[in-house]
């Protein structure tokens, strides 16, 4: 993945995590803390580039409006090299792709399940 592709992706991954994020508020908090942290490091970066400042403020949720909008900006000022604007991209996307919750279950196909903490169950399956 470009450093273009890293920073598109993250910021309409934010995007759409802000739009309804279902996770705890901690979790929350932090994925926006973390969204607006490098909407504010690309905005310095993009300096005068009014337009593509403009692009980044919209909150976009779709990769292939910001990639037309804003990709040459991104390159032209050199943010796609920024290791901190990379780091913080990559740091955003770590953040959404990790669970919100306490467990991770999938039990399909399952039979006498529990699911808890301190939980018991005895089964007898015939």
């Amino acid at each position: 993945m470009t450093g273009v592709e890293l920073i598109i992706a993250a910021l309409a991954a934010g995007a759409v995590a802000g739009a309804g994020l279902g996770a705890k508020d901690t979790v929350a908090s932090m994925v926006t803390d973390t969204y607006q942290g490098l909407k504010r490091l690309v905005k310095d970066r993009l300096g005068d580039r009014a337009a593509a400042v403009a692009v980044v403020e919209a909150d976009h949720t779709q990769p292939e409006s910001l990639r037309a909008a804003l990709a040459p900006a991104l390159a032209e000022s050199g943010a796609d090299t920024d290791q901190m604007i990379l780091e913080q991209a990559r740091e955003l996307l770590t953040q959404l792709e990790a669970p919100a919750g306490k467990y991770v279950v999938d039990n399909r196909g399952a039979k006498g399940v529990v699911i808890g903490d301190h939980s018991s169950q005895t089964n007898t399956f015939n």
